[in-house]
């Protein structure tokens, strides 16, 4: 799925929106047999979608996301839900002092209250393969400029049907260039790249659901 928006709204719209997004949510949990007994909660955080909880199977997980992701306004689908009685390893890159979820793995290059792990994210992430259900790259990517090693190394760590969540200024916002340290502009259709431009033999992505909000 993709969202786009010219110009970011403004901090009473994104209240607006989310407000309209908890509304259709629980309306359609209420009407469709799919969703009943299902124990996730789903709450719009500035469109994006933070899903919590439990389910029995991971085709219960995908149908959330799918339906969620759905919802004309979402710019971003993310999870830390319960899998058939096991919690998922969440890791969040260059987390800095704010992690996604509290209980997330933090890895980052500096020491913060908020770094589980002392990692530089342009080596060989400090993860076994197949470890990790997802991974959080939040204002990363545009700090390196060549970042698909770590794209590659995202791969490698993530167990099958794991997702990484990547969240960078758009390149057409202020933002993108007035931080010195931002090295590469990015958009969309970068990430249509890395999942399918890829020379032959590389890892292969399948995009989810990606937005943009006029600002990230």
């Amino acid at each position: 799925m993709v969202a786009l928006a010219r110009t970011p709204p403004s901090a009473e719209r994104l209240r607006a929106i989310d407000g309209f997004l908890a509304d259709a949510w629980a309306d359609q949990a209420r009407h469709d047999e799919r969703l009943r007994g299902l124990a996730v909660e789903v709450r719009f955080d500035r469109g994006v979608a933070h899903l919590t909880g439990e389910v029995t199977e991971p085709a219960q997980l995908n149908l959330i996301r799918e339906l969620v992701g759905r919802l004309a306004g979402v710019f971003g689908v993310w999870d830390r839900v319960r899998v058939a009685g096991r919690d998922p390893v969440v890791v969040d890159l260059g987390c800095g002092g704010q992690k996604q979820y509290p209980s997330n793995l933090g890895l980052d290059i500096f020491p913060a209250p908020g770094v589980d792990a002392v990692a530089d994210l342009s080596r060989s992430l400090p993860l076994a393969t197949d470890s990790v259900d997802r991974l959080f790259a939040v204002h990363i990517l545009e700090h390196l400029i060549d970042f698909l090693p770590l794209v590659d190394e995202c791969h490698r760590v993530l167990r099958p049907g794991g997702i990484l969540h990547v969240m960078s200024p758009w390149w057409g916002h202020v933002n993108a260039v007035a931080d010195p340290t931002h090295v590469r502009l990015l958009d969309v259709q970068t990430v249509k790249g890395i999942c399918g431009q890829r020379p032959p033999g590389t890892p292969r992505w399948y995009p989810l659901h990606a937005g943009c909000d006029g600002a990230s």
